[in-house]
């Protein structure tokens, strides 16, 4: 028995296009807000950081194989934060894109008002995406 394989048409692949670009702008978003979050506990500054590695640097040195691995790892860990301060997230350019396609995603998916609120969208940019606690 033989099958016949069916070709997609022009109109599916680009809504499948359409739903794959929609969801990296949704994720972008998601990601940048998570990751701006506030921590708990003291800020930590760049200078903070700067004097941690100084530290770990003095105590390389002198440390057994084990401890300098693992100071070498939170040195790599320190650093990574700090050129992460250092760039920043352009949260207000993911928030645009986000609040042009969060709409149709939403309803593509069935997320509510509620769910996004919940994972901390803030209700103006739900606003200025269209969603509403009505939806």
């Amino acid at each position: 028995m033989v099958t016949k394989k069916s070709q997609m048409s022009e109109d599916h692949k680009q809504a499948l296009a359409v739903g794959r670009a929609e969801g990296r702008m949704v994720r972008a978003y998601l990601d940048a807000l998570e990751s701006s979050k506030p921590k708990r506990g003291r800020k930590r500054t760049k200078d903070s950081i700067s004097k941690q590695i100084e530290r770990i640097d003095a105590e390389l040195e002198e440390s057994d194989p084990l401890k300098r691995l693992q100071l070498t790892q939170e040195r790599i860990d320190l650093e990574a934060e700090l050129e992460t301060m250092e760039d920043g997230v352009d949260l207000s350019a993911l928030e645009a894109d986000f609040a042009v396609v969060a709409k149709q995603y939403a309803e593509r998916k069935g997320i509510s008002y509620a769910a996004f609120r919940q994972i901390g969208v803030p209700a103006a940019v739900l606003k200025r995406a269209g969603i509403t606690r009505a939806a």
